[in-house]
């Protein structure tokens, strides 16, 4: 298409930039660009790559702290674990539009991608972690989404050699129509060898290391960049297609590379291909490139220009070195049977040239490319939906009968979002490599060992949409203190964060207020907690039919064992054991998942966050932990308290998997009795210890100005809840639920597996 053609077509419009963004470009180039600049542009000006409608709101995030040795920017973060060797890189994607598409190579190569950036961070991949929503699995369309991302999932880690080594799955209708897949990897890395993804150096080498390119995937940033519809099966051509075992080679011989001091720059080749890795290591680096796209391999014939720089073919990394170096370079790769092409060199004026059948096909700044996309201030505006669910007050429920609480436990228990998650970690290689110390289901997170210390890292991701749908600040606090009250309950320090901000369409007033509340309420929390971020990604337009995802956040946090024996399960160990409670319930029952099982109810504000107390609760907690007071603990989240008793029961030791809980009226304090046992209460963990600690617990608790309740005893095989009561001289106890553990554990394990039968 020429110019002329362009122009008269406006064919911008078609490739998704608006009008004010390609006169920009034509006032700052001076010209019109042609088709294949235009293609470039449209690319890495997408939502996607450029962050047009977040990256002013990102920037209220906490980003330094003095565990951060590389912070957002890069391929991945990188911190401080205490380690005098070893330091740690962190990153979480979405590939979201292309498991809808294509699920099984669309959650496959959400994998390999992130994999890489975790390489070209200069870190060996070490474990990962997944954060998947699917509508309910009622309907076949997200049953089938289901099993085609797991597979997807198990089929490229297993095979890569990563373990994945933890996750979390949640189920809403609001996920129906836009299903989110979210991956984090985690690597390790030493300290001294940081590798950035920057061009320096005018004169050096360009390399292709890896795959051939091929058609797949061209323009994938766009199709992430707009809302799906009943046409977006028509995108599967732009879904990547992985393969795993070039993969591993490729892992292996960056690696090689890196350990040798043969790379100046690495950059993956993820989105939008060879034209974001050499611009954006350009453009970080000050400098241009000149590329000759005759020298890179390709898989299928006749490619052009444009479809050469826009492939998104997996298993590529763009590797900087000095010239007389490249022998050495092409060595490492031929052992490890890669290609590794030279396609072009540094220079030193800015430019990315770009030839093309022995003539320049594109010629535009490499900075105005990667980082001249224009950041949007959009208007924002409460939801309406919000008047009707802040009407919602818990008192209106009707008063649970005497029956009623066994039969609620037994269907929160039995719901996709509280049950048993083992379909899908069964999947999962998680024990590759040897460093996991906690398996899936064990804890409220992952612990990994660091070979060579006695140092551990604890890993976990979480995010609650419907929290944030109801209060999107409060919302995203939680976000952040339950996923580091998972890795505390692990027995970890939490260290710093990584997020996936999963969002509808920011055009709308109404999904741009979620989204700066959402990151509103992550700040405060990343502040008090003392947990930066390190990086992330943002994923806009989740909706479909103008019907919207949740505002999900997904928070990955990074948290450090000082000595392994720290670590910490969530089971019960011994009979006779006490269980204390540290925190406090409240009459809380808004946006429960009681509410929603129960009462087909998504109402009401959601639990408070008190991030003092929070703050207080995990110290009190890691305190005891180290002091080896703790035989086990476990974070209360949703389900409340009798959910989390119930999984301590079903994960205990044998002969311990029962418990008798008994509460007095000051314990009770004349809560609604489904409060007490569903209420979601922020910042609380159920801990079971030796009836000998409970004195040196309660100083701890006392310490830190935290309440602390003696709930019960761990008994071998029986559910009691019950409350006392009565006048003076009088005493009365009301059970609530009294169950074989067996029995309330035969719809918790089987509920997933006979939904995906």
């Amino acid at each position: 298409m020429t110019v002329a053609e362009i122009e008269a077509a406006g064919a911008w419009r078609d490739l998704g930039l608006p009008d004010g963004e390609y006169r920009a470009i034509v006032s700052a180039l001076g010209r019109p660009p042609n088709w294949t600049e235009l293609n470039m542009f449209s690319v890495l000006w997408s939502e996607h790559c450029a962050y047009k409608h977040s990256r002013r709101i990102l920037k209220t995030l906490p980003t330094e702290g003095p565990q951060v040795l590389l912070g957002p920017g890069e391929n991945a973060g990188v911190v401080d674990v205490g380690d005098p060797r070893l330091a740690v890189a962190i990153r979480i994607e979405s590939h979201n539009h292309p498991s809808f598409v294509e699920p099984y190579q669309g959650a496959a190569t959400g994998v390999g991608g992130i994999l890489r950036d975790v390489l070209a961070a200069g870190a060996r991949p070490v474990a990962l972690l997944d954060s998947l929503r699917f509508g309910p699995l009622d309907d076949p369309r997200n049953r089938y989404l289901m099993g085609g991302v797991v597979a997807g999932i198990a089929g490229y880690g297993n095979c890569v050699g990563v373990p994945t080594v933890a996750g979390e799955v949640a189920f809403d209708a609001a996920y129906s129509l836009n299903p989110l897949v979210n991956v984090m990897c985690v690597g390790h890395l030493r300290r001294d060898r940081v590798a950035r993804a920057r061009a320096a150096g005018p004169g050096n080498a360009v390399l292709l290391v890896g795959a051939f390119t091929g058609r797949d995937g061209i323009h994938g940033a766009s199709f992430a960049s707009e809302e799906l519809s009943e046409d977006s099966d028509e995108r599967r051509p732009q879904v990547q297609v992985g393969d795993p075992f070039m993969e591993k080679k490729l892992i292996e011989a960056c690696l090689e590379l890196l350990e040798r001091g043969l790379v100046v720059g690495i950059q993956d080749m993820g989105a939008a291909g060879i034209t974001s890795s050499t611009a954006e290591t350009a453009a970080r680096a000050g400098t241009g490139m000149e590329l000759d796209l005759d020298q890179v391999p390709l898989r299928e014939p006749g490619m052009d220009a444009t479809e050469i720089l826009l492939s998104e073919s997996q298993e590529r990394m763009l590797v900087v070195v000095e010239p007389d170096r490249v022998p050495e370079v092409r060595a490492v790769c031929d052992r490890w049977e890669l290609n590794a092409a030279v396609i072009g060199r540094v220079n030193g004026d800015g430019i990315l040239r770009v030839r093309h059948g022995g003539r320049v096909v594109a010629e535009v700044p490499a900075r105005l490319l990667a980082e001249g996309a224009p950041a949007y201030d959009p208007p924002a505006a409460e939801p309406a939906y919000l008047k009707e669910t802040r009407r919602f007050s818990p008192a209106r429920l009707p008063r649970p009968a005497a029956g009623d609480h066994l039969r609620n436990l037994q269907a929160l228990l039995a719901s996709p979002a509280i049950a048993s998650k083992a379909w899908v970690y069964r999947q999962y290689d998680h024990m590759v490599r040897t460093d996991t110390a906690l398996w899936p289901g064990a804890a409220d997170a992952a612990v990994l060992r660091m070979k060579g210390s006695d140092r551990a890292i604890a890993l976990k991701v979480d995010g609650n949409g419907r929290y944030c749908y109801l209060d999107p600040v409060t919302g995203g606090a939680i976000a952040v203190a339950e996923a580091a009250r998972n890795v505390v309950a692990a027995g970890a320090r939490p260290l710093a964060i990584t997020n996936c901000l999963n969002f509808g369409n920011p055009e709308k007033p109404e999904i741009m207020w979620q989204f700066r509340g959402v990151v509103e309420g992550m700040a405060r929390a990343c502040r008090v907690l003392g947990t930066p971020v390190t990086g992330g990604n943002v994923s806009f337009y989740n909706e479909t039919a103008g019907r919207a995802v949740y505002p999900t956040p997904v928070v990955g946090m990074l948290g450090v064992l000082e000595s392994l024996a720290h670590r910490t399960t969530m089971g019960f160990k011994a009979p006779g054991d006490l269980v204390v409670l540290l925190g406090e319930t409240r009459d809380e029952l808004g946006g429960s998942e009681y509410l929603r099982v129960v009462h087909g109810l998504v109402a009401g504000e959601p639990p408070a966050l008190d991030l003092d107390l929070e703050r207080r609760v995990q110290g009190a907690c890691l305190e005891a932990i180290r002091a080896g007071l703790v035989r086990s603990a476990h974070d209360c989240s949703d389900g409340g308290l009798a959910v989390a008793l119930a999984e301590c029961c079903f994960t205990a030791s044998p002969g311990a998997r029962g418990v008798h809980v008994k509460l007095a009226p000051g314990t009770a304090r004349d809560l609604r009795p489904d409060a007490l046992l569903f209420g979601e209460s922020q910042s609380r963990i159920v801990l079971s210890l030796d009836v000998s600690d409970l004195p040196a617990l309660m100083r701890v608790a006392e310490g830190w100005g935290v309440p602390a309740q003696v709930l019960g005893r761990v008994q071998p095989d029986r559910y009691t809840f019950a409350v006392t009561g009565g006048r003076p001289g009088r005493t009365t106890q009301e059970v609530l639920v009294d169950v074989a553990v067996a029995e309330l554990e035969r719809g918790w394990r089987d509920c997933i597996p006979s939904l995906m039968a």
